[in-house]
């Protein structure tokens, strides 16, 4: 009888510090951002468009190229609705219908062996999609993993999941060839979880995404960071 109240009092214990720990759990980012506007003037966007190209990775998850695109766009049209925004699959589609596949096929073999994507096939994609800007977006680094844990009477009750990105993103001025804007953001996410789950790259993107988008040149006032950082 005394074991079985001592063994109902520990696990009871355990609940209450794992439902203390996970309530009080705040996820906390870590951003260092860098940004510049090369020729992108605000309202540039907004008269002209943005079309989303294919993504780049040096991450070796190729897989990805289409969820970071995807998550980056939505982002990007939520904050800024007043943009007009093709998504990375419209301008597939709009690559394809205007019979230029092989045209853009050879745009990023000449952007990986010089990092530059030549004026022709910019112009191409450009009057493929009828937007003049063009956004690239490079997935530079990404990890996840635990970091620490806590424990009651030896067991686990929870641990810290972290997630690692590296986000780069150019928008390319179809009309010249110049790069009109970049930025990058290397990006920690820190969660304190009972869950076994770790953070997702669609998380980090998002919040990554979040930050750039604040960056870009705007005739609307900048809206504060709210984010809480230690």
């Amino acid at each position: 009888m005394r074991h079985d109240l001592h063994r109902a009092w520990r696990l009871w214990l355990i609940a209450v510090a794992a439902t203390l720990c996970y309530g009080c759990a705040i996820p906390q980012t870590y951003s260092s951002i860098q940004h510049r506007a090369l020729t992108l003037q605000p309202q540039d966007l907004e008269r002209h468009g943005l079309a989303f190209i294919t993504p780049s990775t040096v991450t070796g998850q190729e897989e990805e190229k289409q969820a970071v695109a995807l998550t980056f766009s939505e982002v990007l049209k939520q904050k800024r609705p007043e943009i007009p925004v093709m998504t990375l699959s419209q301008t597939l589609s709009a690559v394809n219908r205007a019979g230029i596949e092989e045209s853009y096929k050879l745009m990023f073999a000449d952007y990986r062996d010089t990092g530059l994507f030549k004026l022709d096939s910019l112009q191409n994609v450009s009057r493929a999609t009828g937007l003049r800007y063009l956004g690239q977006l490079k997935l530079s680094g990404f990890s996840q993993g635990s970091d620490g844990r806590l424990g009651v009477f030896g067991l686990r009750v929870f641990s810290t999941k972290v997630a690692r990105l590296r986000l780069f993103f150019q928008i390319w001025d179809s009309s010249d060839g110049s790069v009109a804007w970049e930025g990058l953001d290397e990006l920690e996410y820190a969660e304190d979880t009972a869950m076994e789950r770790t953070v997702t790259l669609k998380k980090v993107i998002d919040k990554a995404a979040s930050d750039l988008v604040d960056r870009l040149p705007s005739g609307l006032p900048v809206q504060p960071d709210m984010t809480v950082r230690p």
